[in-house]
């Protein structure tokens, strides 16, 4: 038998749950101390604390006579930048453009569960896009996407908005990897990015995390010559480009 929820535990359990889900969006305001006092007929010491632990795990964003709000996606603090293609196109002053070539649900396989880092099975979600600068291809990204951590995902289409920029703008992140690599293309992804066979790339993998949980594993390869990673540094400090 369970050992009982004590109701501080089923308080933030239900406020996780609204979070996590992505019932309640980031920025949109949590209910007042008082309204969830009245709802859970509790104290304002364990409503309190509930939020505290919320704040501290990055899920909330706590403010002085504001209230409290679910927290935005935290703007990246490392070297590399999380990277958005779609962004990194309309900057360089091109039009953007997006073909999606596979989005699958499906139950983990074991290659999904190596990518995330994982060995449990869970649900995921695969999804193989095309990014284009002015009708010609830019880069080709490869991305799973964990469902038991971004259930809202399998919501969404992504055939008009690229799954890295949805990532980046609905779901707050508290840990990133990064690997860069080159690569000589198969045929296939040459053929994809109008390459001939063989041809030199350059391959961006990360994956991020959620307090632990994995939310997405991704490579994108680009032409080599058509993309580049640059940072300037000062001891302490960091000023970071993607």
């Amino acid at each position: 038998m369970s050992p009982p929820v004590s109701l501080h535990q089923r308080i933030r359990g239900d406020l996780e749950a609204l979070i996590l889900s992505g019932d309640w969006a980031p920025g949109q305001r949590v209910p007042a101390e008082h309204e969830l006092m009245a709802s859970y007929g509790c104290s304002r010491m364990t409503v309190n604390k509930v939020l505290t632990e919320l704040a501290s795990r990055g899920l909330v964003e706590r403010r002085r006579r504001a209230g409290t709000f679910v927290a935005r996606p935290r703007p990246p603090s490392a070297l590399l930048q999380i990277p958005d293609v779609q962004a990194d196109i309309l900057a360089l002053g091109h039009a953007y453009g997006l073909r999606l070539l596979e989005r699958e649900q499906r139950e983990s396989n074991a290659e999904d569960k190596a990518r995330l880092g994982v060995d449990t099975p869970r649900p995921v979600l695969a999804i193989r896009c095309l990014h284009q600068a002015d009708g010609r291809p830019f880069a080709l990204e490869d991305r799973l996407i964990d469902l038991s951590t971004v259930p809202m995902a399998a919501r969404e289409s992504f055939e008009d908005e690229p799954p890295g920029t949805w990532l980046l703008h609905h779901v707050p992140w508290s840990e990133a990897e990064h690997r860069i690599w080159a690569l000589n293309t198969d045929p296939q992804t040459a053929r994809l990015l109008d390459l001939p066979a063989g041809a030199a790339c350059l391959a961006l993998g990360r994956q991020t995390w959620r307090n632990g949980a994995p939310v997405t594993e991704a490579t994108t390869v680009y032409p080599a010559g058509g993309y580049q990673l640059a940072a300037r540094f000062q001891p302490g400090h960091s000023r970071e480009n993607a």
